[in-house]
């Protein structure tokens, strides 16, 4: 908005009003797209099936422990320890704690209410840690603990991940393929912003976002014009190879090329 940067990424976008701010017009671009992941230390439980009342329990303060009915319900053959859970979440503001307050506010009137969709909402939980890194390294740490992390931390690192029930009733695993379940079906519109805060496919993960890059709509220097073209062109073509890789989900066909579109016009 203040014109201090070339271009910006953000999970969260940006607000119509912030929009109507930036001098000269401002596009977003979706890049790739990403899944919001409960990653969790549990000794010698490597495949914990989450429903969709056990973690927004977990997140609202009411399922404290992971014995819980609410969690057994769903892992009938697991022996749940008889052990606090240690929640944490991130302490600075962020697009991955916008992404999945949003999903949780989606799925529960109850969390709507009293956290809401927030990129640093007034959690009611003591450990925090900055950045996806640092909870991830804080899950790895602390026995018992879960938290939310984009994929690609958690698949880098190979802290273990629930499988999250999805709308459709099925307990679906974090993962490329199902991240892209989930948002195939998402009519982008012309402003290029949309939400996926609870797709409703079979085999979608349940927690999943694009990611945009934010330009301007003009630039003065055509020579920082051309590079930023030839940066963006590149990753919304050839760079989108390289996605599955890094635990991120290449765009839909049509998606990509809407947004080719919008930076030949830049």
């Amino acid at each position: 908005m203040e014109r201090t940067v070339d271009f910006a990424a953000s999970d969260t976008g940006m607000k119509p009003e912030d929009m109507a701010q930036v001098e000269g017009g401002v596009q977003l671009l979706p890049m790739t797209g990403g899944a919001v992941v409960l990653a969790y230390n549990l000794r010698d439980i490597p495949d914990l099936r989450l429903s969709r009342n056990a973690y927004v329990g977990i997140f609202n303060g009411t399922v404290t422990k992971w014995n819980d009915p609410l969690i057994a319900k769903a892992n009938p053959h697991v022996n749940l320890p008889d052990q606090p859970i240690h929640v944490i979440v991130r302490a600075d503001g962020s697009g991955t704690t916008y992404v999945f307050s949003k999903h949780l506010s989606a799925i529960s009137p109850q969390f709507e209410k009293s956290v809401g969709a927030d990129s640093l909402p007034k959690w009611n939980f003591r450990m925090r840690a900055a950045g996806n890194e640092g909870v991830t390294e804080s899950i790895m740490t602390t026995p018992g603990a879960i938290g939310y992390v984009e994929y690609s931390y958690a698949y880098s690192e190979g802290v273990p991940m629930a499988v999250l029930e999805n709308k459709a009733g099925n307990y679906v695993a974090p993962a490329v393929d199902s991240a892209e379940a989930a948002l195939r079906p998402a009519e982008v519109p012309p402003d290029m912003i949309v939400w996926v805060s609870d797709p409703p496919a079979t085999d979608a993960y349940p927690i999943v976002t694009y990611t945009w890059i934010v330009v301007y709509k003009g630039y003065d220097n055509k020579e920082k014009l051309d590079a930023l073209k030839g940066l963006i062109g590149y990753g919304l073509t050839d760079g989108q190879k390289e996605s599955a890789a890094l635990g991120y989900v290449p765009l839909p066909a049509a998606v990509a090329a809407k947004a080719k579109a919008a930076v030949d016009a830049l």
